[in-house]
């Protein structure tokens, strides 16, 4: 059995143990600072002698301490552990963060956590709500660092399951548990390490919502977290203020006076576009010979689909004409048929697409799709006729 120090003491980052066995990278102690991935919770790095640990894993009654490189030590021998306290401080302002942000929702409206994730770069908590509005998830974050900015104290005791009362979320285990409490808000049931007060916490900051199956997933950050990115956003504004020669606060006006204005443009490029391919088809008909039934066929390559798009829906609408539109790379076609031509586009590129292991499809009148190379597309082109 590993002894968590890190449940009595999660600012402990250097300590001495005595390995207990040895597999390779993986390394056993009798005792360890190193909180393994758990509870949502990402797993400490840092060294044990000189070795780098890259993963902490939890065995339940052991704790296994992961090595970059096979390890140099032996059962018996003891060793100076040190963890990252950088990474370590960042992971107990998240879910110290957590916490907190998990009791304030279920404070001012009853929604509770159902899940919690912690990453790299975020966290996550998924509340039972389907629906959470913008006014809502301001007020708890508001409430969130109200509660920071009193620097509650957070206590950490050990308790008996069948008397632990007040928990915010029940649990089923048996015998003692390890309770993590913010005083006046919050007592929960946790493995994980956490800050002193909530003043460590930092400021907590909602950066999105959205709907996650039955619930309402939020994503926050916290601490030194939040401000690296809010200096971020800060740099990203600042170089977006730049370019458009305006102050940062006016960039949400001209950005989507600038959409807006794209917008439009895109709009007026693509009438002209429609217009140009209808005088373009109306130009090839005419130079298309018909063959006895009075069909014209009509043939071109392009670099792009767009294009033949646009002249197929400008060439089907002429009486009895057929379209075949195609790019080498990547291989694909555009089959376009008028209603009097005969045929059914979409039925007939379909089948040919089928046999030569291609994907498409459309309306009797247009249809389009791939295959996986130059020969197939050939294939497709002799069988369309």
């Amino acid at each position: 059995m590993t002894e968590r120090l890190y449940y009595t003491d999660a600012r402990l980052t250097e300590f001495t143990a005595r390995v207990t066995e040895v597999s390779g990278d993986r390394v056993y102690l009798d005792r360890t600072a190193f909180y393994p991935t758990s509870g949502g919770q990402l797993f400490d790095v840092g060294t044990l002698g000189d070795a780098r640990v890259i993963d902490v894993i939890d065995e339940k009654e052991r704790i296994v301490h992961v090595f970059e490189k096979a390890a140099r030590v032996a059962a018996g021998d003891e060793i100076k552990g040190r963890v990252d306290w950088t990474r370590r401080f960042d992971h107990m302002q998240q879910h110290t963060g957590q916490h907190l942000l998990s009791a304030v929702f279920d404070e001012l409206f009853g929604h509770k956590t159902v899940s919690v994730h912690f990453g790299d770069e975020s966290a996550t908590l998924d509340l039972d709500t389907a629906i959470l509005s913008k006014e809502r998830v301001q007020k708890a974050e508001r409430r969130a660092n109200e509660i920071v900015f009193e620097n509650r104290p957070i206590t950490v005791a050990f308790e008996d399951a069948a008397a632990a009362k007040g928990l915010r979320k029940e649990v089923e285990r048996t015998g003692e548990l390890r309770i993590v409490s913010i005083d006046g808000i919050d007592r929960s049931a946790c493995g994980g390490t956490h800050v002193r007060g909530t003043g460590e916490i930092g400021p907590v900051v909602v950066r999105r919502i959205e709907k996650y199956k039955q619930s309402t997933r939020v994503e926050f950050l916290c601490g030194w977290r939040a401000l690296a990115r809010a200096r971020a956003d800060f740099e990203a504004l600042s170089a977006m203020a730049g370019s458009l020669t305006a102050a940062i606060d006016e960039v949400p006006a001209l950005v989507a006076a600038q959409a807006a204005h794209l917008k439009e443009a895109e709009t007026d490029a693509r009438k002209r576009g429609e217009e140009l391919a209808k005088y373009q088809a109306r130009e090839r008909y005419d130079a298309t010979v018909p063959d006895a039934e009075g069909i014209r066929r009509i043939t071109e390559t392009a670099t792009s689909m767009d294009p033949l798009r646009a002249m197929a829906q400008a060439i089907v609408l002429l009486p009895k004409a057929i379209y075949v539109g195609t790019v080498a790379s990547p291989p694909g076609i555009v089959f376009a048929a008028a209603a009097d031509s005969g045929a059914s586009a979409g039925e007939l590129l379909k089948a040919a697409l089928s046999a030569n292991g291609g994907r498409g499809g459309g309306s009797p009148r247009i249809a389009q799709g791939t295959v996986p190379d130059v020969a197939a597309l050939q294939r497709v082109l002799t069988s369309l006729g």
